[in-house]
């Protein structure tokens, strides 16, 4: 058997769906022939991205059907923006939007977002999202939660002082165990000074599919904002 590279990277664990509905002819060309020109290699990928490299990198992680991601790439070309999603479909939602707005400051992981962020430098990236992940309901599936105590370390590990992280939750229940496993992060600060800091959307983030399927289903959104301290 042929030993493992170096710099492999052990698959992880994922829960969940990676597929739902059969793709249309269209994504399935743009999941083999366009795909491969953003995706990265976590474990090369580091070295492109440093805290006094240019351009600047946002990271989104778990970004659905990429309606945000997309939005904040055209709106600023500027910067490097890193898409993590395991979801196929959700993949093959956002290859359209690249290919239909011309987008080349987009890369992909289509696995597991801790791979990428355990392989980035410390203070490397300038904000992060992580808009509506699963909340997984069911008490003894909250261990599933992607914003643990140590996902949220290993986060700001990479978040360069004065940084973002921005995070949306429609659930309550998963928006106050978030920050309370904040409060045991020293590196994060919570920036709202009032309710509506957390019940209002800023206009610089766009609403998502599943934000409105929220909001049809009388849910309220917490959108709440750390710093990197």
């Amino acid at each position: 058997m042929p030993s493992e590279k170096p710099n492999a990277i052990k698959r992880r664990q994922i829960y969940g769906r990676q597929k739902s509905r059969p793709l249309s002819p269209r994504q399935k060309h743009l999941i083999k022939d366009l795909l491969p020109q953003p995706k990265i290699d976590p474990a090369t990928f580091a070295d492109e991205v440093g805290a006094d490299k240019e351009p600047r990198t946002w990271l989104e992680i778990g970004f659905g059907g990429g309606e945000h991601l997309a939005w904040q790439a055209e709106n600023h070309p500027e910067i490097r923006f890193i898409g993590c999603e395991p979801f196929i479909n959700g993949i093959a939602k956002l290859l359209c939007l690249i290919e239909e707005k011309k987008l080349s400051n987009i890369r992909l992981h289509d696995y597991d977002a801790m791979e990428v962020i355990e392989s980035l430098p410390r203070a490397s990236i300038d904000r992060a999202f992580v808009l509506y992940p699963d909340p997984w309901p069911k008490k003894r599936h909250h261990k599933r939660r992607f914003l643990s105590p140590a996902n949220i370390k290993a986060l700001a590990n990479i978040l360069k002082p004065g940084a973002e992280l921005r995070i949306a939750t429609d659930i309550g229940d998963y928006a106050r165990a978030i920050l309370s496993a904040m409060r045991k992060c020293d590196d994060l600060v919570w920036t709202a000074e009032g309710p509506g800091d957390w019940r209002n959307r800023p206009a610089d983030w766009p609403s998502t599919r599943y934000e409105q399927k929220a909001m049809r289903a009388g849910r309220k959104c917490y959108y709440l904002v750390f710093e990197r301290i």
